[in-house]
């Protein structure tokens, strides 16, 4: 079977592509692409397909529809960059497609802007939300955001103000590379313009209020950050915790026992290809921890409910962790067999006490298993009338251990 080809065509439609691309969309039986694309290409002898929408769930069927036939696929920009490009590929492998790249909207908006695309963080909104952008967010950075539809501009610009970011300056470019390419720029405090282009590249030059709570990508954000029921755990213990769960680009993390969801988001602000899964309960804490993701930046933390039954629940994206936290129920009835029996080899698993009870239990678990055995006494300084006095915070034993392949052959019961 001959590769399906791949051709990146810009805003600029045929006459910006090269000649190796116009002869590859020239020579194809079959041409596939969204309806704005196909017009951009003059006809030809090609059937055309316009994308059925939803595309994905389609698109396996739509490749054996047209199967033994030249099948050119037109994509965006860099098809390769959050494109079909890279669908493709993991739908038929990198044997499978043969990729004619085009230049991409952000190495156009880079241009624009004189700006070293290899320095510049680019968000994708198209299929996520607007808070996505927030861990992204630091006084003096730059990023580039590419937008869903003509509003986002507008609605970015109400996020970057309602978290402190107001004197941002954005640039939005719109229809890069087309004769109707278009840019404006204003403050996002200020920001009163109307739709954009529906294709649209938003640069951020950030600006940070000076009152602002100053919140960066590692682990140990203030309490205050949060908001909810004061039930999670604290700044100091957070940060010890997010370092003995080590988490690493596109891994994923259990949090059992959410709370507000306060190690779940941190883990996931880390990078922005690291993901999580919350297991609460109580449907108040579960409304909280959601609300607290869109707060901090990342909306797409999945919120589950009791364990061990939501563990059956999950996706097959979600349904094997590279890690878990336990911060809640240790003593409950083998949830931490329940959790273990989970856990792949090489998995990772941390695990927090507070009470006598708790602590016991993570003393025979780290006998049968190993691991490191810790205990955290945190003070803080407060007020004692005219002078300050340290007041002491629970202590708190912490348990974290790697599953080796020996522990699992020997059995995975409750010590």
């Amino acid at each position: 079977m001959s590769p399906v080809v791949v051709v990146g065509i810009g805003a600029d439609g045929w006459d910006g592509l090269s000649p190796t691309a116009r002869r590859e969309i020239a020579s194809a039986e079959v041409l596939m692409g969204s309806r704005r694309q196909l017009a951009l290409v003059p006809d030809s002898a090609a059937k055309r397909v316009v994308w059925p929408s939803p595309l994905v769930p389609a698109l396996s069927a739509l490749l054996r529809e047209h199967d033994g036939v030249s099948v050119c696929v037109l994509g965006s920009g860099d098809p390769m960059f959050h494109g079909i490009g890279s669908t493709l590929v993991g739908l038929l492998g990198p044997d499978g497609v043969r990729v004619v790249p085009h230049p991409s909207s952000v190495t156009l908006a880079c241009a624009r802007m004189g700006w070293t695309s290899h320095e510049i963080p680019v968000v994708s909104v198209v299929h996520r939300e607007i808070e996505t952008v927030l861990p992204e967010l630091g006084d003096g950075a730059r990023l580039l955001v590419l937008g869903r539809d003509e509003r986002t501009p507008a609605a970015l610009a109400e996020v970057l103000t309602q978290h402190g970011f107001g004197g941002s300056v954005l640039t939005v470019l719109s229809d890069l590379g087309a004769d109707r390419e278009s840019d404006f720029r204003g403050s996002a405090r200020d920001w009163n313009r109307g739709p954009a282009g529906a294709l649209n590249v938003i640069a951020i030059e950030c600006v940070g209020d000076q009152a602002r709570t100053r919140l960066g990508r590692l682990p140990g954000l203030p309490d205050d950050a949060y908001v909810g029921d004061g039930q999670m755990t604290k700044q100091e213990i957070r940060a010890l915790t997010l370092c003995a769960l080590a988490p690493a680009p596109g891994e994923l993390l259990w949090d059992v026992g959410g709370g507000s969801g306060t190690i779940g988001i941190e883990w996931m602000r880390t990078h922005p290809r690291c993901r999580a899964v919350c297991f609460e309960r109580k449907d108040s804490r579960v409304e909280q921890i959601r609300a607290n993701a869109h707060r901090l930046g990342v909306p797409s933390l999945v919120s589950a409910g009791e364990v061990p039954d939501a563990f059956n629940s999950l996706s097959s994206a979600t349904s094997v962790p590279d890690a878990i936290f336990v911060g809640g129920g240790v003593t409950q009835d083998r949830l931490l067999d329940h959790c273990w029996r989970r856990l792949p080899v090489g998995g990772r698993m941390v695990v927090n006490a507070v009470t006598a009870e708790s602590e016991a239990t993570l003393l025979a678990w780290y006998g049968a298993h190993g691991g490191t055995l810790r205990k955290f006494q945190v003070y803080r300084g407060e007020p004692l009338g005219d002078f300050t006095s340290w007041r002491p915070h629970l202590p708190v034993v912490q348990w974290s251990v790697t599953k080796q392949a020996a522990a699992a052959r020997e059995g995975q019961e409750r010590p």
